[in-house]
């Protein structure tokens, strides 16, 4: 029988101490793109390949690119929705999340249910996670409609991460936001790592091993990097990061 993805996840974490996955928006890559970036990941060591992004993006060009990264690489493949057009049959499995600080109901539980038939239709697994945007928050904190938890309110956010998990979540996403000026401080992932039992995910504003390291330290499972896979050197820099990442728990 088949390991489930969210299985996967949780015996790499064991196993590395914290794991890394590339981060692919449809909308700023052609397939060909997607697939060159997504090969180059693997072979660098990344866990899986998250596909999304905040803005809309043609149905069509996101089962392409989903197709794509599937034929190059043997790990799972995650959608990262904004909406139910983030939806791939394609697709391995889905992050099924609630925007935890968004002011509309919509994001908080309107799209999952709009959304939920397809995953059970297209039979993606679902992955639970509560999602919270932070900092800058980014385009996703704009259209999401999240009332942004400052940096400097660490305790703030891990409420709102302890109440994901105890509404059931399996995982938590600190969102600094895409193209972020600064990465989610250490003093924020570390109160909520330290109230929570599930997986931390932080991505946003994460460009270089230094700053991996310190989130991996402070608490994070699994190092989310997007922004720069469109660099030239991305294959070294995603490596080095895995490598500074590995075995860094505190």
């Amino acid at each position: 029988m088949r390991v489930s993805i969210e299985q996967y996840l949780l015996d790499k974490i064991k196993a590395d101490g914290s794991i890394h996955m590339t981060l692919i928006d449809p909308e700023k890559v052609t397939v060909e793109g997607a697939r060159n970036i997504a090969e180059s990941s693997k072979k660098s060591g990344t866990a899986a390949i998250m596909i999304g992004g905040s803005t809309f993006i043609s149905q069509n060009h996101l089962d392409e690119v989903v197709k794509s990264i599937k034929s190059v690489v043997n790990i799972p493949t995650i959608l990262f929705p904004n909406n139910v057009t983030g939806i791939s049959s394609h697709a391995d499995a889905i992050w099924f999340m609630s925007l935890l600080n968004s002011v509309d109901p919509y994001f908080l539980i309107g799209a999952q249910i709009l959304g939920a038939p397809l995953v059970k239709k297209y039979k993606i697994e679902p992955l639970s996670m509560g999602y919270i945007i932070v900092g800058e928050g980014g385009t996703a904190g704009v259209v999401g409609k999240a009332l942004s938890v400052p940096y400097n309110k660490p305790e703030l956010a891990a409420a709102h991460a302890l109440a994901g998990q105890y509404l059931g979540m399996h995982f938590i996403y600190l969102e600094g936001g895409s193209g972020a000026t600064n990465p989610v401080p250490p003093d924020m992932i570390r109160a909520v790592k330290t109230l929570i039992d599930v997986p931390l995910i932080v991505g946003g504003g994460i460009r270089n091993q230094e700053q991996a390291k310190i989130a991996s330290a402070a608490g994070a499972d699994i190092i989310v990097t997007g922004n720069l896979t469109e660099s030239s050197d991305a294959s070294e820099r995603i490596s080095q990061i895995i490598t500074s990442i590995k075995d860094n728990k505190v």
